[in-house]
């Protein structure tokens, strides 16, 4: 499990560095000697277009992870951001970049439902939660080498060492095995069991049998028409899903994520004023990210899902308030007292929230409430939030600076936040501990017999030699 987990986190740090590569790349451009000049609007399209592409990503991951399996996809997702890295780095014009900022979109729209669905599917449920987790951990890494890398070098060879990491995947992906979930689908149960046992050992075969059983029930029928799709639409373990995790991912990307990665020197400049270094306290809050980020794999483990997410983003909420009403009373003059780490100090605790809880939170959530039957295509669909919500807070940003100012943006944000977290505390069921069929019964309205729980827990506790006799 640690070794597949490590593969997803190699490609993920490279989608982390393809966020946090315009915060260091704008600033270069702005060069008077770079061959490549950008006006600020040219700027805000490099840092959003991603969030375009990144929606034809989504939708194309449906038919590679069902049709083609879980360990295909992955290479495709490589193969696009090695790619789009070659592009960027030979780039003469704006054009050319553009292009390369495209295809590492669609890479990254792939890797959302697929880096869920693989983590989810390939770790036991006592453990799930900090290896969804994980993701965010190597998100927020990737994030700070770029902005780490890029403030001492060049964007070109930035992109030589960032490079380095989803060759490292590429390379692991090799070893890695098809999922069991995706083989059970497709009726490989031999294999199944064989992958299973090789990435669990023999200690949860009440799960795999479990699994496998409620394949073969699954009377699974093509979509061929819209009738077919309106059925799908009424089903509650599809739509429910849908819902949470568009509200969950909304809150994310309205939470600050997005934001600071691309405009992190900007942001901190118009909070702290600009005798502030912003290029160090970028570096500051990527690490603080980090190691917040390193908590929650440990947090995740021990909290409550619907507690953590309700405590992180209630906070979240609350530190965007307060970032509002200390700019706005600098701008009435009301604020007498302007000492540096005051702003800094509310944008950490902002960092926090976004590291420990609205970022990564999501993910986790993710890779648990979708059905396997519906996995692919309701993760693509629910993915859809993340590409508006990314684009709308990138593009925006500049021109909602300059209309409402600083203050009235990080309102908005708090406002947006507010609505979202209402909604995913009204729909979220606690999924801690549990399997993922026991989560797919909830959403379906089932619950299982107490005697079947008692079975169930019998199996996990009992030794191999007693788990066959309670089989037979």
């Amino acid at each position: 499990m640690c070794f597949v987990s490590a593969t997803v986190c190699f490609t993920t740090i490279g989608h982390g560095s393809v966020v946090g590569f315009p915060a260091i790349l704008l600033p270069q451009v702005k060069d008077p000697n770079s061959h490549i000049q950008l006006t600020r609007e040219e700027g805000s399209w490099i840092a959003s277009v991603t969030a375009i592409t990144l929606l034809l990503g989504s939708f194309l991951a449906p038919p590679i992870m069902g049709r083609l399996g879980r360990k295909i996809a992955h290479f495709v997702v490589i193969a696009l951001i090695l790619l789009g890295w070659i592009v960027i780095l030979l780039a003469t014009s704006l054009e050319a970049m553009i292009v390369g900022r495209v295809i590492h979109g669609m890479s990254f729209g792939l890797m959302l439902p697929l880096r869920s669905a693989l983590l989810g599917e390939y770790t036991s449920p006592k453990n799930r939660g900090a290896f969804l987790t994980t993701v965010s951990v190597a998100q927020a890494f990737g994030i700070l080498l770029v902005h780490l890398i890029g403030s001492l070098v060049t964007w070109q060879k930035t992109i030589l060492i960032v490079i380095v990491f989803p060759l490292a995947s590429l390379l692991m992906t090799f070893f890695t095995p098809e999922s069991p979930s995706w083989l059970a689908a497709r009726g490989r149960f031999d294999d199944c069991r064989r992958v299973f046992r090789w990435l669990r050992g023999d200690e949860e075969e009440a799960e795999l049998e479990e699994m496998i059983r409620a394949r073969c029930e699954s009377n699974r029928a093509a979509i061929t028409n819209c009738r077919d799709l309106m059925v799908l639409m009424k089903k509650k373990e599809f739509y429910k899903p849908i819902v949470i995790m568009i509200h969950s991912y909304l809150m994310g990307e309205f939470s600050g994520g997005a934001l600071m990665s691309c405009y992190s020197t900007t942001v901190i400049s118009l909070i702290a004023g600009p005798d502030a270094d912003a290029h160090l306290w970028m570096i500051e809050l990527d690490t603080q990210r980090n190691i917040s980020n390193i908590i929650a794999v440990y947090v995740v483990n021990k909290i409550k899902r619907r507690t953590m997410f309700m405590a992180t983003g209630g906070l979240c909420i609350l530190s965007n308030i307060a970032i509002a009403g200390y700019v706005y009373a600098k701008i009435l003059g009301v604020l007498t007292y302007t000492a540096i780490w005051v702003p800094i100090l509310l944008i950490n605790i902002q960092f926090f929230t976004v590291a420990v809880g609205m970022v990564c939170l999501p993910y986790v959530i993710a890779g648990e409430i979708f059905p396997l039957e519906y996995r692919s295509v309701g993760g693509s669909i629910s993915i859809v939030s993340i590409a508006c919500g990314y684009f709308l807070v990138t593009k925006t940003f500049p021109a909602m600076v300059e209309s409402i100012g600083l203050h009235g943006s990080y309102a908005v944000y708090a406002a947006a936040m507010s609505y979202n977290l209402c909604v995913v505390w009204s729909l979220l069921p606690e999924t801690k501990g549990k399997t993922l069929q026991q989560i797919e019964d909830h959403f379906k309205g089932k619950t299982s017999s107490p005697e079947e729980v008692e079975v169930r827990q019998q199996l996990r506790d009992k030794p191999d030699v007693e788990k066959a006799k309670a089989d037979s």
